[in-house]
């Protein structure tokens, strides 16, 4: 028998690259699906809200002027380190969830496929919601899609892994930056996914996590007049109603919660719900003697 102690995981929150511990010293505890503590999360408060969405403004400027190539790369890069950290990823979504090792597994591997399917559409999504435009007159017409902004997400609370990434990778893959309440109940894969990004090639501030009391931190991302829209995937119908009457106040697009099957395929929708469409017109140049023009 050994008597070595274990060492416990410490798990913090992820704002800007960083991993800082919560601004008000606040933990709660975690525990599976039997009652068993597993570790104490961050209880975040409003000003780590407010942190995360100063890191998450900084960050957007680069990250929506990459190329959309450049974004599924650095995206894909990511699934390469999901795949190499699935065995912890299993076991914190079979504690979470109270799945067996094997249907645990398959969460997770299909979370993956998550990633690299909205990876694959970087460099896609503008040729199906973009294009040109028939105008009656010597003009080219043409829109494109641009990210919104700043995104407010509430992760899914039962779904704490697949469901997670199902409403965060569209968010970025359109060249947002995001702001994420992790799952209340079962925060940990989020946390952990935290620490996959950070030794991944994204940038630090496009994706921001936060563990904690939902209905405590998501008023204040709401209200926020530097968030663009918010996701209200993770809230109930209650707490969703109180989120879009403040999200008015700055005119945020609001996703309302709905009924998600996220084992099936997403389409493109949360995709979309987060773009900007911009039209562009520009004269074609003078018509020639034939009456054809360039």
């Amino acid at each position: 028998m050994s008597d070595r102690l274990s060492v416990f995981k410490t798990y913090k929150l992820y704002v800007g690259g960083k991993f800082p511990r919560s601004e008000s010293g606040r933990v709660y505890e975690v525990t599976d699906s039997k009652g068993k503590w597993l570790a104490n999360a961050p209880q975040s408060s409003r000003k780590d809200a407010r942190d995360a969405v100063v890191a998450a403004r900084k960050a957007f400027g680069a990250w929506s002027g990459a190329t959309a190539y450049n974004r599924g790369q650095i995206l894909y890069r990511v699934a390469e380190m999901l795949e190499g950290r699935k065995g912890q990823f299993v076991h914190e979504v079979a504690d979470a969830e109270g799945l067996s090792k094997s249907k645990a597994a398959d969460q997770v591997e299909a979370t993956i496929d998550r990633w690299v399917w909205y990876a694959g559409w970087t460099d896609k999504i503008a040729q199906v919601v973009g294009g040109g435009n028939p105008v009656a007159g010597p003009y080219f017409n043409l829109s494109s899609p641009e990210p919104t902004g700043v995104v407010a997400v509430l992760a899914p609370q039962e779904s704490s892994f697949l469901g997670l990434v199902s409403v965060v990778a569209p968010v970025i893959a359109t060249g947002n930056t995001a702001v994420v309440i992790a799952s209340e109940k079962s925060p940990l894969p989020a946390l952990s996914l935290g620490e996959v990004l950070a030794t991944s090639d994204l940038p630090g501030g496009v994706v921001n996590v936060l563990s904690g009391r939902t209905a405590e931190i998501a008023p204040s991302l709401a209200a926020h007049q530097d968030v663009n829209a918010i996701d209200l995937a993770g809230a109930d119908d209650v707490l969703a109603k109180e989120l879009e009457i403040a999200a008015a106040d700055n005119l945020k697009r609001a996703l309302r919660p709905q009924p998600v099957d996220y084992s099936a395929t997403p389409g493109t929708d949360r995709m979309t719900a987060f773009l900007e469409t911009k039209t562009v017109w520009h004269p074609t140049g003078s018509l020639g003697a034939s009456g054809s023009s360039y």
